[in-house]
């Protein structure tokens, strides 16, 4: 019998072998807790442990993973989910916050703020995936999506219209917003958000701006959308944000 068992990450094809499946389910089976790394979550969902259970991986691969084991519950925003025995976590780096969040279950609070100081990571990072970068997420395949996203990130104090982002991409109103939903799955204005909210969120870790100020400076008409904006996407107002920073900072 094990303790702890965890399934790490890597190429989704070559790891799913008729031989690593068979020793993932013995290894699952014979574990009073399972945990997996980024896409580790796809071996431990050949093992059927996933069925029925909340669980992540990296973002690029929630949807993969969702439309694979449709009996998994996927919640692709998430840092790392506890179900029951089972843990997961999102990408390579957010092992680390399973990890200190395993330190804890097993050792208390205090053991695992001490590691963290230890590897100078934070103890809790707050938000989920969506945080890390809204840019990387949307990934267009070609340069004029880009060009208007880098038009966006620029001018983001601006009103950003579709029509002023299809003229930086030299594309009509009609063609850009194909082309944009179609490259980055979102629609232009929700791709601004995206936007306003990461630009707004570093500003909040950064310094001690006033909110109010923050929310201008980014191309918010007001700190309430802001607000709504936040929780919307990261699940925890800017002041909770802010307020994590500031705990990380002092310790």
């Amino acid at each position: 019998m094990f303790d702890t068992v965890v399934f790490v990450g890597g190429d989704i094809g070559p790891m799913q072998t008729p031989e690593n499946i068979a020793a993932a389910r013995k290894l699952g089976a014979r574990a009073s807790r399972v945990a997996s790394v980024c896409t580790g979550a796809f071996l431990l969902a050949e093992t059927g442990l996933l069925d029925g259970v909340k669980a992540t991986t990296h973002w690029r691969y929630a949807a993969l993973l969702q439309s694979r084991f449709p009996r998994t519950r996927v919640e692709g925003d998430s840092i790392y989910i506890v179900d029951g025995h089972i843990w997961t976590s999102a990408g390579i780096a957010s092992g680390i916050d399973l990890a200190l969040g395993l330190i804890e279950r097993d050792m208390g609070a205090e053991v695992a703020r001490a590691v963290s100081r230890l590897l100078v990571v934070p103890y809790r990072r707050p938000g989920g995936q969506s945080q890390f970068s809204a840019m990387s997420q949307m990934e267009p395949e070609s340069d004029r999506i880009r060009i208007a996203l880098n038009f966006a990130r620029e001018h983001l104090a601006e009103a950003l219209p579709v029509e002023r982002l299809a003229d930086a991409a030299r594309l009509s109103p009609r063609q850009f917003g194909r082309a944009f939903r179609r490259e980055t799955g979102e629609t232009p204005a929700r791709a601004v958000e995206r936007l306003r909210v990461e630009a707004a969120r570093l500003r909040l870790q950064d310094g001690s701006e006033p909110i109010e100020q923050i929310a201008l400076a980014v191309g918010f008409t007001d700190p309430e959308r802001m607000r709504r904006a936040f929780i919307k996407l990261h699940g925890h107002p800017p002041q909770a944000i802010r307020r994590e920073s500031r705990m990380n900072g002092a310790r």
